[in-house]
Order: C-alpha cells, then sequence, then structure tokens
C-alpha cells in the first residue's frame, strides 16, 4: 500500500509547517499531496531546513506579513520566489490602545480583537487574497503559504483554498485547528501585554475563523459570491484549480 505523506514537518527554524494535501472533497476526490504547504515564516530556516525545502521541491513562497515584519525576517533560501502580500497586523497595537485607555486586558478583549482582525482580511485586504488565487492559477506549485505565525492571515487563507477545491467544511475546521497542536508561539512576543492575552494571541479558535466568514456573508451574501466576486474564481478559474490541485 502507498505511505501516505506526513501532514506536518517538523523543521528547526520554522514551526506549523504544514501539507494541505490530503483532504477528500464532496466528489470524491483528494487534494494533492506536495503541492501546497503553510508556514509560519521562512526567515529562521537552519540548513536542514532548506535541504528539506530543497527536497520538497518548494519554488514559490506567498508572504501575508506587513512591510516591518517582512523586512524583520526575509525569506533564508534566495532560490524560493517570494511575493508579497501585505496585511498588515493590527491585533496588538489594537490591544496596546485598549491598555493605554485605563482598561485592564482580559481575555474577552483579545478574542474581540482577533475576530476584528478577521473580518478586516475580509472588508479590506480581499484584493491580497484575490492575487493568491491568481498566482495559484499559474505554474507556481510546490509552493508554501505564510504569514509570521502561519495561524492567522495564512489560516484564512488555506480555509479558502480548501472551501474553493470542494473539501466539506469540518475537515477545513479541523486544519485550521492544528495549529493549536503545533504552532510553537513565542514567549518573548509583545512581553508587555498580561499572559493570558498573549496565549490568546498565540492560538487558533473556531470564532475567529467564523468572523471572517460572518463578514463574508454580510458583504458579499455567501461564500460562493465571495469565491465569484471577492477573489475573481469563476466557473472556468474554478475548474482549472481542481485540475491543478485535485487528483482522483
Amino acid at each position: 500500500m502507498p505511505v501516505t505523506p506526513a501532514r506536518h514537518l517538523n523543521l528547526s527554524g520554522a514551526s506549523n509547517f504544514r501539507d494541505l494535501g490530503g483532504y477528500a472533497t464532496s466528489d470524491g476526490r483528494t487534494v494533492r499531496w506536495r503541492q501546497i504547504f503553510r508556514s509560519n515564516h521562512l526567515g529562521h530556516l537552519t540548513d536542514e531546513d532548506a535541504v528539506v525545502l530543497r527536497d520538497l521541491g518548494v519554488r514559490s513562497a506567498f508572504d501575508f506579513r506587513g512591510t516591518e515584519e517582512r523586512t524583520a525576517a526575509l525569506c533564508a533560501m534566495p532560490e524560493i520566489s517570494v511575493h508579497s502580500l501585505p496585511v498588515e497586523p493590527t491585533v496588538v497595537a489594537a490591544l496596546r490602545a485598549i491598555a493605554a485607555g485605563g482598561t485592564p486586558l482580559s481575555t474577552n478583549h483579545a478574542v474581540e480583537v482577533m475576530c476584528d482582525s478577521y473580518r478586516s482580511y475580509v472588508q479590506n485586504n480581499t484584493r491580497h487574497f484575490r492575487t493568491l488565487f491568481a498566482h495559484l492559477l499559474e505554474d507556481r506549485a510546490p509552493l508554501v503559504i505564510h504569514c509570521t505565525a502561519g495561524k492567522d492571515r495564512t489560516g484564512f487563507a488555506c480555509a479558502l483554498i480548501l472551501h474553493t477545491l470542494g473539501v466539506p467544511e469540518e475537515a477545513i475546521s479541523e486544519d485550521y485547528l492544528l495549529t493549536n497542536r503545533f504552532y510553537r508561539r513565542d514567549p518573548n512576543h509583545s512581553t508587555d501585554l498580561p499572559d493570558e492575552v498573549r496565549q490568546v494571541l498565540g492560538s487558533v479558535q473556531a470564532a475567529f475563523l467564523a468572523a471572517a466568514f460572518q463578514a463574508i456573508d454580510a458583504d458579499y451574501g455567501d461564500l460562493e459570491s465571495y469565491i465569484r466576486d471577492g477573489l475573481g474564481i469563476g466557473k472556468a478559474e474554478r475548474a482549472h484549480l481542481e485540475a491543478r490541485y485535485l487528483e482522483g
């Protein structure tokens, strides 16, 4: 029997590096393995990590980090073609603004600010996700999609990809929540925030992703309309994506 590839690749210099392959679609096909990966940023890859990525054939990276984030940790592999799709971070600044107003920060604040951030992916940044899908239609795989932590901007992008390819919602949710198993939270990140707040920021919750899809429903009517009108994926483009990234 064929051996199923590992979904998670345990890299030393990048956490949460995962393959989107292997998920079954509603019509009985399967997402191809070793074509689309997701990760946190690629700025701290070790020499051994680079060997793994070369063996995987990764040749393109789609980077959702903001301008300063990207400059602070550029991709460590010059042979990978990096495409910047900057979605500027807002969460930490919003929490600091609440604290500056004299309100003690709580986990409820953290959850609501995270949900606001996910809504902004739809309301203010759809053009960047549309650009990602335009690239997905081209011959750029194997590829990796990432931001800083590889969990929020990346998580939303990967959920959109799996939805567009016909993967059921339950499997998409399971893939999204795998971040809580594989992401290594940086204990030094935003140390001015309470630890319980930083724990929320270093995880994913179903409510975060739900907030983005609620914004889609509010602004576009439903997800299918968003895929067509927001992401620019009509019937022909969808068929092309399916031919490229599905098998069976």
